[in-house]
Parts: structure tokens; C-alpha cells; sequence
């Protein structure tokens, strides 16, 4: 059945919370929880398609259930299924709809680092001499 969970290949965390806040490690870690909200959009998008097709498939088959005249308990189980499923899938399309708007935060986010401390991080790492760190004279 298609919708069956199945595991998704994936790492650990999709950014370590590892105390390294330099200024390419901070890139790193956003573009990569970035990435990982950009495919798990994509996974709840798929998801929600699913949940769709099985509520219809639900709502057929209580209708057949009730043209069969069958025992009008089996329609309303059928059919609550049918409602039930119809719910998860407004849930998990809000679902998708927060992940998209965290991706693109985070992407947002990411350019504002960069625009703050790019030019930073250049001069720091192209001079042979130690630049104090950043704050540093915020003392």
C-alpha cells in the first residue's frame, strides 16, 4: 500500500549544534538544515498527495459499502476513515507549508550572515597575522 511508512535515508542531525561558530561552519550548518528542510518539504509534499488519494479511495469504498447494503456500521467506519484521513492531510499540508517557510528563513538567514560577516571573515582569513575575534573590542 502507498502509504505505508518507509525510512528515509538521512544523517543524524541536519546541522550539529557542535560550538564551532565560525563564520564558514555557521554557512555550512544553514545551508545544510537548508537542504534538509527543502527535502523534507518534498517528502511531506509527497505525503499529503498520498493522503488525498487513500481519503477518496475511502470515501469510494464506503459508497460502495452503502450501495452494497451492507450494514450501515461498516459505511460510517469507512467513511470516518475517509474524514479522518482528509484531516491528517490539512495538518500535513500546514505541516509542509511551516517547513517551507523555516527553508526559506533559513536561506534568508544565511544571506544576512554573509552580508554581515563575510567581508569580516575575508580580511581575517587572508592575513598572516592573528585579527582579534569578533566582540572582541565590544569590551
Amino acid at each position: 500500500m502507498s502509504s505505508d511508512p518507509t525510512p528515509r535515508p538521512s544523517g543524524a542531525a541536519p546541522a550539529v549544534a557542535d560550538g564551532d561558530n565560525r563564520y564558514k561552519a555557521v554557512q555550512a550548518k544553514l545551508d545544510k538544515l537548508g537542504r534538509a528542510l527543502d527535502d523534507a518539504g518534498l517528502g511531506l509534499e509527497e505525503l499529503v498527495r498520498s493522503i488525498r488519494k487513500n481519503a477518496k479511495r475511502a470515501a469510494d469504498a464506503a459508497r460502495d459499502v452503502d450501495n452494497a447494503e451492507l450494514d450501515p456500521k461498516f459505511v460510517e467506519l469507512t467513511s470516518n476513515v475517509s474524514v479522518a484521513l482528509g484531516g491528517a492531510g490539512v495538518q500535513v499540508k500546514k505541516l509542509y507549508e511551516t517547513a517551507q517557510e523555516t527553508a526559506d528563513l533559513t536561506y534568508e538567514t544565511r544571506r544576512t550572515h554573509s552580508n554581515l560577516y563575510g567581508a569580516l571573515d575575508d580580511i581575517r582569513s587572508n592575513r598572516r597575522e592573528k585579527t582579534p575575534r569578533p566582540g572582541f573590542f565590544n569590551r
